[in-house]
């Protein structure tokens, strides 16, 4: 008998496209990026920059309603590196683990 894939994610993700700012570590510069879907324990993203497997990331984005409890907010988080893909047109695939997340006050302009 064969045994399907479990589903290891403790939450939905949500299959939604939004620009974030990542950044890799200490001095390294910022890379833009762009999720596929997120949760609020985790994201898959895409970047155009090799990283490795058990790196930390801080990244910044705002997050759909459907994560942040009814309305959009901008949010800092923390996450760790689970996953690497090799993707087309010299992007990688990013799967990480949300360690933690801010929430970040809106800007008045």
């Amino acid at each position: 008998m064969e045994k399907g894939n479990p589903e290891r994610r403790s939450s939905a993700r949500i299959p939604v496209s939004v620009p974030v700012v990542v950044r890799a570590g200490d001095g390294e510069p910022e890379i833009s990026a762009t999720t596929r879907d997120l949760s609020s324990n985790g994201i898959f993203l895409y970047v155009n920059k090799a990283m490795q497997p058990g790196s930390k990331i801080e990244m910044v984005l705002i997050l759909p309603p459907e994560v942040a409890g009814g309305e959009r907010r901008w949010a800092c988080c923390q996450a760790s590196i689970v996953r690497i893909e090799n993707g087309a047109d010299a992007r990688f695939g990013v799967a990480a683990t949300i360690d933690s997340m801010d929430l970040l006050p809106e800007l008045e302009v």
